[in-house]
């Protein structure tokens, strides 16, 4: 069944663009949606790959002419995702996989209740801090008030994982990538091996590791 719509968030550091690398590999059929924003190009990052990159006059005029699913100012730059990606991977038979901040995927999924959204959960605030300080000083970004920053933003995002259908705690990534693919299949009308997986991972079942992690980030 394609057409599906997948919503994926999380907070930065959690490792979200690896586990959604390694999904890629292991199901087929999946586009992924390619953001537009306006923040600077890091390192060997290309137009069209990682970011449709834009001016903010070009970004707020997509804004007006209501070309985007969903956007928002983060840090102080505009990230937007068309609305022409889902109908793109619909006519390509296949589905769509969303990876967004929470800020945007609360309007997809106020205006597509049928999108199957997922939370990705770091371990603990010690594994994202530690996550973080690497990211930053691969792109040459040590700021201390960033790094705090984004860690209070992630904080914050974590109270919303109630609001996601499924959420999945990124300890080991196999273990991350398997309950993931699990979720797809599941939500594709597979059965065999990966129902019980994907129902492990519902929000509503609350499982002890999600509770535990989430614990973790009230000290």
């Amino acid at each position: 069944m394609a057409g599906i719509l997948f919503i994926i968030s999380a907070p930065s550091g959690s490792g979200k663009s690896t586990l959604v690398s390694q999904l890629r590999t292991l199901v087929e059929g999946m586009e992924f949606s390619i953001s537009y924003t306006t923040r600077a190009r890091r390192g060997s990052e290309e137009d069209g790959r990682e970011y449709h990159f834009t001016t903010r006059d070009e970004f707020e005029r997509m804004v007006m002419k209501r070309d985007f699913l969903e956007w928002a100012e983060v840090f102080g730059n505009y990230y937007g995702t068309a609305r022409s990606s889902l109908r793109i991977a619909k006519d390509h038979g296949k589905d769509l996989l969303l990876d967004i901040d929470v800020q945007g995927a609360v309007q997809v999924m106020k205006k597509m209740q049928e999108a199957v959204s997922i939370f990705i959960v770091p371990p603990s605030p010690e594994v994202l801090e530690r996550r973080l300080r690497n990211r930053s000083e691969a792109e040459n970004m040590t700021s201390e008030v960033v790094i705090q920053k984004r860690l209070a933003e992630a904080r914050n995002e974590l109270k919303q994982v109630w609001d996601y259908e499924y959420a999945l705690v990124n300890d080991v990534l196999d273990e991350a990538v398997a309950e993931m693919r699990a979720i797809v299949l599941a939500e594709r009308g597979v059965t065999d091996g990966v129902k019980a997986l994907a129902a492990s991972c519902r929000t509503d079942a609350a499982s002890p590791k999600l509770l535990a992690a989430l614990k973790t980030f009230e000290r």
